[in-house]
């Protein structure tokens, strides 16, 4: 950890086994994420973070999280030499690559065991060193401090009051910005969001659940989270809808 990470610390004395541990709905959509990614979507998550060919459909998905992620990167220090983030819900370790190219120390972490087996083996060699990546729980206090977190489409299936107490936790533990995405509750994706409801609940992927800036900012203050919430700015692209949002200190 870097003397900057460590310093973001000071004041902040109260002891982990006090935080939060209202995570009854957090650890159930969890569940359902790890089912879904591990056991039914590993192939379309490897095909859509690749340059394999992919329909029509996922290529506006795969321009849409290339947006995301360079969105969110403008938001993190160009020189991250020495510095620890946190990939949280880092999937095939695109993101992470990129972090480790910046000079960061990564911690890469996915509940999918058989995401983060195709993020190993797609580290190029050069970054072994710098990057880690591990299967579970992202918000475990196991990972340690940090100095920055980025969380790319990982809290897009909770509810506000789940998320509002994902980012305290990291919170207590990041000296640095906390970037993350959510879905933006608009018009095209309360349609999509309610012609998903449809489908009975065997056939269903994780739902994504549409949030409010003023519901997600009173979550925060529920749930104790010291920092202005900021939104950054949002990509649309064609069935891709996602906001970034960010904690700064």
């Amino acid at each position: 950890m870097s003397d900057r990470a460590r310093q973001g610390m000071t004041g902040l004395t109260r002891d982990l086994a006090d935080l939060p541990n209202e995570r009854s709905g957090y650890t159930r959509t969890r569940a359902r994420v790890e089912e879904y990614f591990d056991r039914t979507a590993t192939r379309t998550w490897e095909r859509l973070t690749s340059d394999e060919p992919v329909s029509k459909i996922r290529e506006t998905v795969r321009a849409g999280r290339e947006e995301m992620r360079q969105l969110m990167l403008t938001r993190l220090p160009l020189d991250l030499t020495g510095q620890r983030v946190l990939d949280a819900g880092c999937g095939p370790g695109v993101m992470s690559i990129e972090l480790a190219r910046r000079g960061a120390e990564v911690v890469g972490v996915d509940i999918s065991p058989s995401l983060i087996d195709i993020a190993r083996a797609r580290l190029p060699k050069m970054y072994r060193h710098k990057v880690r990546f591990e299967a579970g729980d992202m918000l475990s206090a196991n990972h340690g401090y940090f100095d920055h977190v980025v969380a790319m489409d990982s809290l897009i299936y909770y509810k506000a009051e789940d998320i509002g107490r994902a980012l305290h936790d990291l919170e207590f533990r990041t000296s640095g910005s906390i970037v993350f995405t959510v879905a933006p509750r608009t018009p095209a994706l309360m349609l999509m969001w309610r012609a998903g409801q449809l489908f009975p609940k065997k056939d269903r992927s994780p739902t994504m659940i549409p949030h409010s800036l003023d519901g997600l900012a009173k979550a925060c203050a529920g749930a104790g989270v010291r920092r202005l919430l900021r939104p950054v700015s949002r990509v649309h692209r064609g069935f891709y809808i996602s906001q970034a949002m960010e904690l700064k200190a």
